[in-house]
């Protein structure tokens, strides 16, 4: 048995060391998207963008200033298009104060949910159903836009001849649980798009990133708009999907220098978050869903827990060949999230803290599969999402992974 549990840990601290060539592989073919400087678009053929804000119980966060920076664009042609989304708080307030200061704010209060719909997707389809622009951007209530994003956005999408641009925001982290839980996103997230090539558009996988998703209008139409996607919880995902389906062209750009965001401030936010969509992310198999606990438990968790337990018991020689493997292990897990820490802004001290983070991701996938496969539903905004009763999970799509 100890010889058996010592060619494991081996084995687990060859899989970190992979992960972390991948990792520096990974990172560095990531080219973020900065200000245009060439212009490519003259006047004449500066397309009209309908800019799609759905906003829902946003009066605590920083619906304001996510306003005022979309406002702010020194792109000439633009229309935002705002939804209050059946808000509880002053969202509308804030919402109609910033629209009689700037004709370029439409806002549109949000009808009851309709059945089979979910609230983003119903939102998003009337915002859409009011927007008038050949281009089309979704974005969400907490991004900060710098004032030449949506130009180098364009000047992007007409240098590459593409029908549709998705953008990676630099993720602002304050708090204790932000800095330990963001770059383990950010990492889990850069290998998702490595092995699944979603940049290559030979491939067929996609990802779609909510709050920058710039699409052109026939291009969306042309898959269905929001109402194909009334059931997804993960609609931006899904949608990038069948915009590369279709044939048309997707890019998949970071963009720290132009478009920001603090998605959640404390614990339960992340929590209630990553419960409403890690269970999508495995497109709705609990199997698969298990093994992926199982499997970085086992990799990311189990050898430090290791290492320290034999650490507090008073290392003895025979531990030793038990011990290198599992302090290796864990040393290369740090390696590999200081280098992801450093790109997402983050303190490389909180590396320290990525089995603390990858087991809190996983314990979150696992509460989201049980809750959703039992059908006691999970929370969002004050919204049930995936009980029995009410809207469930589309069936897996044949774009899931395989």
């Amino acid at each position: 048995m100890f010889t058996i549990l010592t060619i494991a840990l081996w084995l687990v601290a060859f899989t970190w060391l992979v992960s972390l060539i991948l990792t520096l592989y990974s990172l560095s073919r990531q080219k973020s998207l900065l200000p245009a400087t060439n212009l490519r678009l003259t006047a004449s053929d500066v397309p009209l963008v309908s800019i799609l804000v759905p906003a829902r119980n946003e009066e605590h966060r920083v619906l304001k200033a996510c306003l005022q920076s979309i406002l702010a664009q020194d792109y000439g042609r633009f229309e935002v298009i705002a939804v209050n989304d059946r808000s509880t708080d002053d969202t509308g307030t804030i919402l109609e104060t910033l629209s009689k200061g700037d004709a370029r704010l439409r806002v549109i209060e949000g009808n009851e949910l309709p059945p089979g719909w979910l609230g983003k997707p119903y939102a998003m389809q009337q915002a859409l159903d009011h927007a008038s622009g050949e281009w089309i951007l979704a974005t969400d209530a907490d991004m900060i836009f710098e004032p030449s994003l949506l130009r180098s956005a364009l000047e992007r999408t007409a240098e590459a001849k593409a029908d549709a641009l998705t953008l990676i925001p630099l993720f602002e982290a304050h708090s204790f649980w932000e800095r330990v839980m963001i770059p383990t996103w950010v990492w889990v997230f850069s290998m998702f798009s490595l092995f699944y090539r979603i940049d290559d558009p030979k491939s067929d996988r996609a990802m779609g990133i909510g709050g920058f998703f710039l699409v052109r209008r026939t291009v969306l139409d042309r898959v269905g708009g929001y109402e194909g996607l009334k059931d997804e919880v993960m609609e931006d995902a899904r949608l990038a999907e069948r915009i590369k389906h279709s044939g048309a062209r997707l890019l998949f750009d970071p963009a720290p220098a132009l478009i920001r965001t603090r998605m959640y401030s404390t614990f339960a936010e992340m929590w209630e978050c990553s419960t409403k969509n890690w269970f999508s992310g495995v497109n709705f198999s609990l199997p698969l869903a298990l093994y992926c606990v199982a499997s970085m438990y086992l990799v990311a968790v189990v050898p430090p827990v290791i290492a320290l337990l034999l650490v507090v018991a008073g290392l003895r020689t025979e531990m030793t060949w038990l011990f290198i493997p599992a302090a290796l292990s864990w040393l290369l897990q740090v390696l590999v999230m200081v280098l992801v820490s450093i790109r997402s802004g983050v303190s490389p001290v909180y590396a320290f803290t990525a089995p603390l983070g990858l087991a809190t991701i996983y314990a979150m996938l696992f509460a989201s599969s049980i809750s959703i496969t039992t059908g006691r539903g999970v929370t969002w905004k004050g919204r049930k999402i995936y009980e029995r009763r009410g809207v469930r999970p589309p069936r897996q799509s044949q774009s899931a992974l395989r």
